[in-house]
């Protein structure tokens, strides 16, 4: 019942626990909302604590989903799914049993990359299914959404500043990031050639040191990176980079940052609106990649596709001034924003179910 009470809560459409006796496939996949469209949404693999652990988070993300692909005006709706278990130990047997489980659900839900889950696994995983994107690149689309992904936060970062009274421009701004992976270091690049200060860490000391030796970034200890005096603060990690032990010690002015679910509990959008603090909305500034991976399959190429990722920076401009209006927190806003085009979605759809019933009873 309690987890009957966790998928309540999260409003959540389907989970479903997949288990694989042969390969020890244990994994969770979670879709929020259909209403828009087929759910689209990453796989995370990590080692949880817990498997309570896993599946909230795997709700939450997948809550995410849905309102990224409504603010991105995309027809879908949000997914996710994690697979427990180290990332480095992935045979070929346990990736294709879970494609066979994303199989099942018959285009419900459609997976992609995620922290953990490489492009590689995917081929795999589309070895066994058809629902899935995010693949090695093909005909000038496709490929890694990490560089789309960094390219939109970027974007966002501009609009951020803008929204605080300053100038579209990150050069001399201080910029602190947390976490060095592909959509951070990539961060980083687009960072440095626009002329910010960049400081940076990641848990892995090779991935700061690599990129202190090619771009010069400041180095810094993980655990002070949230306490660095900085213009933005950049979560690009895991999920909970702020919470209400670490919120008191940031000195920035803006939070904006690639990662998922940055803000660890519910709530502390109010306490950074309350500091004067601008939060971006993490599902918002870093749905480049979500665009990137849903326009795998369709006519544009990827100059368009980054394009159209640029149009984050609009969103955000859009979010901050009602937001301003209302004196409500931007998060507060896209949520309310979400919710507004998927409860029209849903309203069209009645009409088109009433249409139909109508034509066919000859009313």
């Amino acid at each position: 019942m309690e987890i009957l009470k966790i998928a309540e809560e999260m409003e959540m459409e389907e989970v479903v626990f997949c288990h694989d006796r042969d390969s020890g496939l244990k994994a969770i996949i979670a879709i929020h909302d259909t209403t828009l469209g087929p759910a689209l949404g990453g796989t995370r693999m990590r080692a949880y604590a817990s498997e309570a652990e896993a599946l909230k988070d795997v709700c939450r993300l997948a809550r995410a989903m849905t309102r990224k692909a409504a603010l991105a005006n995309l027809d879908l709706g949000g997914g996710k799914a994690v697979i427990l278990g180290d990332p480095a130990k992935k045979p070929e047997a346990l990736i294709r049993a879970y494609g066979r489980f994303v199989h099942r659900l018959g285009g419900r839900y459609i997976t992609s990359v995620d922290s953990g889950f490489s492009s590689q696994d995917l081929e795999m995983v589309m070895r066994e299914t058809p629902y899935a994107h995010g693949g090695p690149p093909k005909g000038g689309r496709g490929g890694d959404p990490s560089p789309t992904t960094a390219y939109g936060v970027f974007r966002g970062m501009e609009a951020c500043l803008e929204a605080v009274g300053e100038k579209p421009s990150l050069k001399g701004k201080r910029v602190a990031i947390q976490g060095l992976g592909q959509v951070g270091r990539s961060l980083v690049a687009l960072l440095i050639e626009a002329g910010a200060h960049v400081i940076a860490t990641d848990i892995a000391a090779e991935k700061a040191g690599s990129c202190e030796a090619e771009f010069g970034t400041e180095p810094c200890p993980p655990d002070d990176i949230h306490r660095v005096e900085c213009d933005i603060f950049a979560p690009c990690a895991l999920g909970g980079a702020i919470s209400a032990a670490t919120i008191g010690e940031l000195k920035c002015r803006i939070v904006a940052g690639a990662a998922n679910n940055i803000l660890a509990e519910e709530g502390l959008e109010e306490e950074l609106h309350r500091r004067g603090l601008l939060y971006a909305p993490d599902y918002v500034i870093n749905a480049g990649g979500l665009i990137h991976v849903a326009m795998e399959k369709t006519p544009y190429l990827s100059p368009e596709i980054r394009e159209i990722v640029g149009g984050i920076k609009d969103r955000l401009v859009t979010i901050f001034a009602r937001a301003a209006r209302e004196d409500l927190p931007p998060l507060i806003v896209s949520n309310r924003m979400a919710a507004e085009r998927i409860a029209a979605g849903r309203k069209w759809a009645a009409l088109r179910t009433d249409f139909k019933s109508r034509c066919y009873s000859g009313a």
